[in-house]
């Protein structure tokens, strides 16, 4: 599911996924907006996604998207223009705009960061579940708390970035 693909050279903080998303964007109010257009992404992060579009919108322009993750998972966000790829002389080369989102709307962004995490962390709290320790709290909100605990507790004390299990670079 991870891209190191054509703009692997990126500095970024979050892996990607090269998914074909369909998103709806506006810029300005959603009664009255100034620009909206349907696109689809070639790959999307908890950070931002890249656009497919033969059009460009000025770097900095700020943006709602909306788009889906599944059936139930929508994502809103508020994002931004970041950079924007043209073809080359020959017409070669994808094209499209990359966005950094900025804001997200009704904790949206979990979704999103669940895409990413949950493998590794449904791992997690299995094996965690099982230790005497979890299994002597009583409520289960006890045990989330607990989990938790030991969950952010693993991040600073392992050298791996929950982000980047295999321990790569980010190219």
């Amino acid at each position: 599911m991870e891209d190191h693909g054509p703009d692997g050279d990126e500095h970024r903080r979050f892996p990607r996924a090269r998914v074909h998303l369909r998103f709806h964007c506006r810029v300005g109010p959603e009664d009255n907006p100034r620009f909206q257009a349907s696109l689809t992404s070639d790959n999307v992060s908890v950070s931002g996604a890249f656009l497919n579009s033969t059009f460009f919108l000025p770097i900095g322009t700020q943006l709602d998207v909306r788009f889906r993750l599944d059936e139930k998972e929508e994502v809103n966000a508020r994002a931004e223009v970041v950079r924007d790829e043209r073809p080359d002389e020959r017409g070669q080369g994808r094209t499209g705009m990359g966005i950094r989102f900025i804001q997200f709307d009704g904790q949206s962004e979990v979704a999103l960061a669940r895409v990413f995490l949950a493998p590794r962390l449904r791992t997690f709290v299995e094996s965690y579940l099982k230790t005497r320790r979890a299994r002597k709290l009583q409520s289960e909100l006890d045990r989330v708390v607990d989990a938790l605990a030991a969950w952010e507790l693993l991040q600073v004390t392992q050298p791996e970035d929950p982000w980047n299990p295999q321990g790569r670079e980010e190219e």
